[in-house]
């Protein structure tokens, strides 16, 4: 029997569309945030010379574009991978946890404490 076709696989997105979601979703946001602080300091003190709009916009733009950057980036970084994300679950679910319980974590601990006392003492 033929090998499934391909097209019926789910793939992962490309780096380049997990920075551009990244970005959209930091734009939604630092405009909500934008809004909300511009808001509240306008409300607080004054529109200033440059009118209300001008004001709100200068606030929500600037906060847009930062949270837009440091979530594209993010999102990259957080995504990128070295398996793909099937074989990280099936390397997941075959090799062993390594869990440890407290008698074997403090044993590795004092073997790690001795061995840097003879490497000061020998020194």
């Amino acid at each position: 029997m033929p090998p499934m076709p391909a097209a019926n696989r789910a793939q992962e997105p490309s780096t380049w569309q997990k920075l551009k979601m990244g970005a959209m979703m930091g734009g939604g946001v630092g405009l909500t945030i934008g809004f909300i602080f511009g808001s509240y300091s306008i409300l607080r003190n004054g529109t200033g010379p440059r009118g209300f709009l001008a004001t709100l916009s200068q606030y929500m733009l600037s906060s847009a574009a930062t949270f837009s950057f440091f979530l594209a980036i993010g999102s990259v970084i957080r995504n990128d991978g070295l398996l793909p994300p099937h074989m990280e679950a099936a390397r997941l679910q075959l090799l062993p946890p390594l869990v440890r319980s407290k008698a074997e974590g403090a044993m590795l601990v004092r073997a790690r404490w001795d061995a840097e006392r003879a490497r000061r003492t020998a020194a």
